[in-house]
């Protein structure tokens, strides 16, 4: 019997599943990951991007032989009326050093290579299953069940994505809050490369991450965003499921809302559609962190909710890598005592407490309040400093206005008091 026993069940072949499948294969345990596509990054076929830290800790210098497509080197954020838009543009080739390089990335690509890397260790990827539910015995899980077969192993690794359906059977991640989930809508689009270098100011290998708010969520809660790829541009929007009940436009209307932007349609002008999908997004931030440690059991990755959104910089990806390799080192270490119970893989939940991930989310923890509660700055905010813009740079012969007079006109729009009171927030969440 012992010899049917894995060491590690890994469910999910995401990021965070594949990180900790490498991990614990290198180690020479006996890992299998079971995958419910048909490979890893199926569920995930547009694009994203990758800030690389976390990644260059496990497999040093990656991005050599990884599917990077463009080591992102340009940063714009546009505030979208409408018709307008004005945007902040940071440019620095410095973004591109190893030590703070984020990457645009096709998933589907990126994380079959990741997974090649943990067979390559000896993990075994188990394609096209999926798990029905867990094998709980004396309150321990002691393995999975899918269709009529059972598997077991020592611990098991649930990493089964944003909405995890075995750890609400568990009881550890709680019924779906819809203020601490968001839904995306996302297609990649395809252009020469040539055509993307030039349209977004870069040299070939460098790319842009862009992010827009105001018009494109027609003033809810959320954005949209844009990655350029080797050939293409990932393009997509994203909404709070809260406020998706009283919203007068669909997702997928908002994404056709982005692109007919005139900030946007340029951009994207030639192009063909490549792929196109939609998914779940974690939002909650540290208030939606569930129960991560049980006997025989720990959460990793999206089904933990460890991700962040500050509206100006969204991660995902170098968490579920981060918390992949601290689960799999939790493994090793609970294996040198052969012990898996709740209070041994506790070291888990020390490990994230002193890693980036929950520093970032105890820093951030008052954001997506934040987000809540100020959604002037989805409303308001655009259309004011849209305004200031317009009377700045308008032309036309008409008696000139004191640019102080021309700003104050949109500012008593939304009201100096207002204005005051949302910065001390925002300066207190950030």
């Amino acid at each position: 019997m012992d010899e049917e026993v894995f060491d590690a069940i890994i469910v999910g072949g995401g990021l965070a599943g594949c990180t900790a499948a490498y991990v614990l294969a290198k180690a020479g345990c006996e890992v299998v990951v079971i995958e419910r596509g048909p490979f890893s990054g199926s569920k995930n076929m547009t694009g994203g991007r990758l800030y690389g830290h976390s990644l260059e800790k496990v497999i040093p210098g990656f991005a050599e032989t990884a599917p990077v497509e463009r080591v992102i080197t340009k940063e714009r954020l546009s505030f979208l009326t409408e018709t307008e838009g004005t945007t902040v543009d940071y440019t620095n080739p410095a973004l591109s050093d190893p030590t703070c390089a984020s990457y645009a990335v096709l998933r589907a690509p990126f994380d079959q290579w990741l997974a090649e890397q943990a067979e390559g260790e000896g993990a075994m990827f188990v394609n096209e299953i999926r798990v029905d539910d867990l094998i709980v015995e004396d309150g321990r899980v002691r393995g999975v069940r899918a269709g009529d077969d059972d598997m077991y192993a020592r611990v098991t690794i649930l990493a089964d994505g944003a909405v995890s359906l075995l750890g609400q059977k568990l009881g550890m991640v709680p019924k779906l809050d819809p203020h601490k989930y968001a839904v995306a809508a996302k297609e990649t689009i395809q252009l020469d490369e040539k055509t993307v270098s030039d349209r977004f100011g870069v040299v070939p290998g460098e790319g842009c991450a862009w992010l827009f708010v105001g018009d494109p969520t027609h003033g809810h809660i959320g954005g949209g965003f844009l990655y350029t790829n080797k050939d293409s541009v990932s393009l997509g929007v994203v909404t709070t499921i809260g406020d998706i009940d009283y919203s007068d436009i669909s997702v997928p209307a908002m994404l056709k809302r982005l692109e007919a932007h005139p900030v946007v349609a340029p951009l994207i002008a030639g192009g063909d559609m490549r792929e196109y999908t939609g998914r779940m997004v974690i939002e909650g931030g540290l208030a939606g962190v569930p129960e991560l440690v049980r006997d025989g059991v720990l959460i990793a990755g999206d089904a933990g909710a460890l991700g962040l959104n500050t509206g100006y910089c969204v991660r995902g990806m170098d968490f579920a890598i981060e918390s992949g390799r601290l689960a799999a080192e939790t493994v090793l270490a609970a294996k040198e005592k052969d012990d898996y119970s709740a209070a041994s893989l506790a070291t888990y939940t020390a490990r994230l407490d002193d890693s980036f991930i929950m520093k970032d989310l105890k820093h951030y923890a008052k954001f997506p309040a934040f987000m809540e509660e100020t959604r002037r700055m989805f409303t308001d905010y655009g259309p004011m400093l849209n305004e200031i813009m317009g009377g700045l740079f308008t032309v036309d012969g008409s008696a000139p206005v004191p640019l102080t007079k021309k700003a104050m006109g949109a500012v008593k729009k939304v009201g100096l008091m207002n204005i005051a009171k949302d910065a001390r927030k925002g300066m207190k969440a950030l």
